[in-house]
């Protein structure tokens, strides 16, 4: 699998991430830890070098487990810190236990998780200094920070954030229904060496009609499409004809796999048969211009929808 820079950390990721979140947390839930390492093991031995999870999925034990044995250096890891569920003293205790249950004794990107805008100066004041001393002492090698995308379809933590560069590696929600960090997100992030893990490629809108169909509604009543162009019925099966694409799920990979600025795509999965059809996927080639213009004219000025229910944001 192809690998890229992650900014300016130096770390040769896949263009592929296993994210181990998301409604799926590779299967833990329903199938318990020992076939959620399996589906860890199935991404590495797939070509898969970037595992990304977090102290709040519950899935840092089977990660270690799945990665137990393999050499460190020929794997990435990514997990992170719950501060509105956790005290900023709690954040150096939480980082040792993720490397305990990581089987590690360095996280290469700890994030603060789901950051809103309003928060972000708690982050920044409170916590970052914490993670700067964990770097210093080895524990972590770069500090991250991740948006909450359903709440924060505009960005807005991650504007503020950005323009101070003062995290490594950030994690932005970008689909192609919402590419509105391609205008000022992921320009700003590769002007500063940031890396970018994008989440959110796929979510319910593009495989459940009802949700597409109240995506499209709102966006229609926020004035962000044209009403001409953009059909209250409109099912997105153009990316489908024409041998464009096997699936929407398959076009919206490699939609996102091809964007500008998007250094790694975090695809998540409850089996090795899925997880093997994204990868695919988002290894395909760049989607063909003629359906890229008419994704831009369709949703190009789209920043209020992420793709999943209200209630799920």
């Amino acid at each position: 699998m192809q690998k890229i820079s992650l900014g300016r950390t130096g770390l040769e990721t896949t263009i592929a991430g296993l994210g181990c979140g998301g409604f799926s947390r590779i299967g833990i839930a329903t199938k318990g830890e020992a076939h959620a390492a399996s589906i860890v093991r199935a991404a590495y031995d797939a070509g898969v070098n970037f595992f990304d999870t977090a102290t709040a999925y519950g899935t840092q034990g089977a990660v270690g487990q799945g990665l137990k044995g393999l050499p460190r250096e020929s794997y990435i890891l990514s997990t992170k810190f719950p501060y509105k569920a956790k005290t900023k003293e709690e954040l150096m205790p939480t980082i040792e236990e993720s490397l305990r249950l990581l089987r590690t004794d360095h996280i290469d990107v700890y994030h603060i998780h789901g950051v809103s805008a309003e928060d972000y100066p708690y982050v920044r004041d409170e916590l970052l200094p914490t993670l700067k001393k964990a770097q210093e002492q080895g524990k972590i090698r770069f500090p991250g920070i991740t948006e909450a995308f359903g709440p924060d379809t505009t960005h807005a933590m991650l504007k503020i954030a950005l323009p101070e560069d003062l995290f490594d590696v950030v994690m932005v929600g970008y689909n192609l229904l919402n590419p509105s960090a391609a205008k000022e997100v992921l320009p700003l992030a590769a002007e500063n060496g940031v890396g970018t893990l994008c989440m959110f490629a796929v979510r319910t809108a593009l495989s459940n009609p009802a949700q597409l169909k109240a995506d499209i509604a709102e966006i229609l009543q926020n004035g962000q499409a044209d009403p001409a162009l953009l059909r209250p019925d409109e099912d997105l099966s153009f990316l489908t004809q024409g041998g464009v694409a096997s699936s929407i799920m398959e076009a919206a990979y490699r939609f996102c796999r091809h964007s500008a600025g998007i250094d790694v795509v975090l695809t998540g999965t409850g089996s090795q048969a899925h997880l093997l059809d994204n990868l695919r996927s988002i290894e395909g080639p760049e989607l063909p211009d003629a359906v890229l213009d008419r994704l831009h004219a369709l949703f190009g000025g789209v920043d209020s929808v992420s793709g999943q229910p209200k209630a799920a944001r």
